[in-house]
């Protein structure tokens, strides 16, 4: 849920997420409408198809024991990984986000990616407290090492190389307007009921091409289906 989602907008829907779904078994044999009900709000739905394939695929398979066996679920990528196999498994690998990128090229004085930024970070992490390591690397890229650097009292100030070194994310492009808005729109209203595509251009007024492109990305991300001439949540 944390994925591209503010930890404030997250944790009211995680608390009632694991009301509905106290335990993975509950998750698995949950229909997906239902599934996605209770994620609505927290937008990239598809996260929430993911989150209900894991779901199945744990129950049918066991649960994974390394970073490697989890990147193995569906949107699970390397940093979820190695977070969860660092804090959960004891495992030795370094959790890689926007946040420890920020903190690393800063403490080298280069701009890191890629395969130069693991690198680094392997470089830097004690394997026996890595996710202690990973837990701190977040706190600081979040509290004082930001894309305004917060130097003053930041506690590994004496050891960094060059605080102005930032390269800022791709910016998203506007939601009002966007073939984002219409999806979220869409989903929202084949929640309630199985509508044609004309019915939700006449009731939610999204013009015919952004409609298309809404409805064409839904599919395909196996989160809405034709039925007929309606469409409605895939199973």
């Amino acid at each position: 849920m944390a994925q591209q989602t503010q930890i404030s907008r997250v944790v009211p829907h995680f608390e009632r997420f694991v009301e509905n779904f106290p335990t993975v078994e509950a998750l698995a044999a949950a229909p997906f409408r239902r599934v996605l009900g209770a994620w609505s709000g927290l937008g990239y739905n598809r996260r929430a198809r993911f989150l209900h394939e894991a779901a199945q695929r744990i129950v049918a398979e066991g649960w994974p024991d390394s970073a490697a066996a989890l990147q193995a679920l569906p949107g699970v990528g390397p940093y979820t990984a190695a977070a969860v196999a660092s804090i959960a498994f004891g495992e030795p690998i370094a959790a890689v986000d926007t946040n420890a990128r920020r903190v690393l090229s800063r403490w080298e004085g280069v701009e890191l990616s890629g395969t130069g930024l693991q690198a680094a970070a392997d470089s830097e992490l004690p394997a026996s407290r890595a996710a202690d390591w990973n837990q701190a690397i977040m706190d600081l890229g979040a509290g004082h090492c930001r894309p305004r650097p917060h130097c003053v009292d930041c506690p590994v100030d004496p050891w960094c190389k060059d605080p102005s070194v930032y390269a800022p994310p791709a910016s998203q492009s506007t939601f009002a307007g966007s073939v984002r808005q219409a999806r979220g729109a869409v989903l929202r209203k084949l929640l309630e009921e199985g509508v044609s595509p004309a019915t939700v251009l006449t009731e939610l007024g999204i013009e015919p091409n952004r409609l298309a492109a809404a409805l064409e990305s839904l599919r395909n991300d196996g989160l809405i289906k034709p039925s007929g001439e309606a469409w409605v949540i895939a199973d």
